[in-house]
């Protein structure tokens, strides 16, 4: 039985605390917050104990095997180095960190420190997201040309506001767009170069719009949106290949649709839904995180996957900052993961 403690008490925070209670090989023995009573009210709901911060949970916890880091960016490098130097196994939510130097840091300190580092890219965990990746790796659509993503929804509320600080989430790009970024990379490998518009700052501030182009070193291109100008969130998919098309929209009853050409002249092809078991992802996500910690496997999602992902975000900042490509080395990373 592996003891998990969250830090934050917030959506993930929340979101991981669930997940925990409803795993037979994991107990949720504390949550961490600044605001007490917050922390406090989800202890209470889910069996745990609540502290208002770090040292006191540790002092009055002992050991425990994991830590779910679920503050905002700002604070991942912090507690995830907290974690490390107590020995614990440690879970961070996406994005890694602000700045590619302390996602870095993060990534070497807890080598060094010889904890394991799992980053929620929660995407990856997504049955739908997962069938579209086997489909197109199994080559039933042929090869791919182009991809069009879009997600989003209502500008985020948390606490102070942290979200319309720009310099501290990333705003839209770095904070919700980074997961398509992932997910993409996973599919298609390493991106070339990048360009990108953006709406932030040009009108209502808590509205936003931005589009990414992204150019892989396969030659695939692919077009995202991403949106907090929305009440209701949602997101979508289309994958264009040379033998046919994959159509997700999450809004939809039967999201998941594949179409196949029927002959090489191109004809409208026959679409077959394809739904896959529902399940929670974050709890999928976890369970796998938490069987990795048990049995010493690499995950799914690799620390150096949560690097790479933010270097297109930024990437994709730095490019709505310029108003031009930019090209991505994609060198290695100097940390050794």
């Amino acid at each position: 039985m592996l003891k998990a403690l969250v830090i934050g008490a917030g959506t993930m925070g929340s979101t991981h605390s669930v997940a925990y209670t409803t795993m037979e090989d994991v107990q949720l023995v504390g949550i961490v917050d600044k605001n007490f009573e917050k922390a406090k009210d989800l202890a209470g709901k889910l069996g745990a104990q609540a502290f208002a911060n770090y040292e006191e949970a540790i002092n009055a916890l002992g050991a425990i095997d994991v830590v779910s880091v679920c503050v905002p960016t700002p604070f991942h490098k912090e507690y995830v180095k907290k974690a490390a130097d107590n020995n614990f196994q440690v879970i961070c939510e996406k994005p890694l960190a602000r700045n590619l130097k302390d996602a870095q840091e993060i990534i070497e300190y807890c080598k060094e420190k010889g904890v394991k580092l799992f980053v929620g890219h929660v995407v990856r965990f997504f049955p739908e997201y997962k069938r579209a990746k086997q489909i197109v790796t199994e080559g039933k659509i042929g090869k791919l040309a182009v991809i069009n993503t879009k997600r989003g929804g209502a500008f985020p509320s948390a606490s102070k506001d942290w979200y319309a600080d720009y310099k501290s989430s990333g705003g839209l790009v770095l904070d919700l767009m980074i997961h398509d970024f992932d997910y993409l990379r996973w599919c298609f490998g390493e991106v070339e170069r990048v360009y990108a518009k953006s709406a932030q700052g040009r009108a209502i501030a808590k509205i936003d719009y931005a589009l990414v182009t992204l150019r892989f070193e396969s030659g695939v291109i692919a077009h995202l949106e991403g949106t907090w100008a929305h009440q209701n969130f949602a997101t979508k998919f289309e994958m264009a290949g040379k033998e046919g098309i994959i159509q997700y929209d999450s809004s939809k009853v039967a999201p998941l649709v594949k179409a196949i050409n029927q002959s090489t002249v191109g004809s409208v092809g026959v679409a077959v839904p394809d739904s896959p078991l529902k399940e929670n992802p974050y709890v999928t996500e976890l369970k796998h995180f938490i069987s990795c910690i048990k049995n010493n496997e690499e995950p799914i999602v690799t620390p150096l996957d949560a690097y790479k992902a933010m270097e297109i975000a930024l990437a994709s900042i730095e490019s709505i900052k310029l108003g031009k490509v930019v090209e991505l080395r994609n060198q290695e990373m100097e940390v050794r993961v």
